[in-house]
């Protein structure tokens, strides 16, 4: 079962894949809450939400009156973040179910072996 995210952290997680991407860089401008809730066809609200998540986290800062910008190290914090998410909690939960198909250790240190070679 899988549960759908909230809007606002919706908003929050696009302008993250922008910055991995880097087609957002540090110091660009990120879409104002009023373009968000326009493309969206959100409450403004909804959209200062999901930005405020990211001032938060330390990877957007406010120019007074001129809007958000992206953090010098957003994205290095962004990588560290998703690296650390991959091996507490996705490689875990896919080795588990690797095990309980019955597949090895082996098989999938040499699957990997192969894609990587490609």
């Amino acid at each position: 079962m899988k549960i759908e995210m909230p809007i606002y952290q919706q908003i929050a997680r696009w302008v993250e894949e922008e910055i991995i991407s880097d087609r957002l860089q540090a110091n660009d401008q990120v879409p104002s809450t009023n373009e968000f809730s326009k493309i969206m066809q959100v409450n403004p609200a909804t959209a200062g939400k999901g930005l405020k998540l990211l001032v938060d986290q330390g990877l957007l800062y406010k120019k007074r009156g001129l809007g958000m910008f992206v953090c010098e190290g957003a994205k290095e914090q962004l990588v560290a973040r998703g690296q650390r998410e991959f091996f507490e909690k996705k490689l875990p939960a896919c080795l588990k179910e690797a095990e309980q198909l019955g597949i090895g250790k082996e098989t999938i240190i040499q699957f990997i072996k192969e894609e990587s070679s490609c």
